[in-house]
């Protein structure tokens, strides 16, 4: 028997952020530095990220997520 645990407030946000209709279908999100840090931890979204083999950038005091799999090329 499996015991499923209730979801976190982090957990929901973390879920609200990848369940954007632009993280689905392979757009971009954003949220601010400070959001994220207060909400669920800068380590907690880079795991999340890499979980899904997204992309992150950090900018502005913005994270940036590519939410596709395929390869990233910086150009300027």
């Amino acid at each position: 028997m499996t015991c499923l645990r209730p979801l976190s407030a982090n957990d929901q946000w973390m879920s609200q952020i990848f369940s954007a209709r632009s993280a689905q279908t392979g757009g971009v999100v954003r949220r601010s530095v400070a959001d994220v840090e207060r909400k669920t931890g800068r380590e907690a979204l880079e795991l999340e990220v890499r979980r899904r083999g997204f992309h992150l950038l950090e900018a502005g005091g913005q994270f940036i997520i590519i939410c596709t799999r395929s390869d990233l090329r910086v150009i300027v």
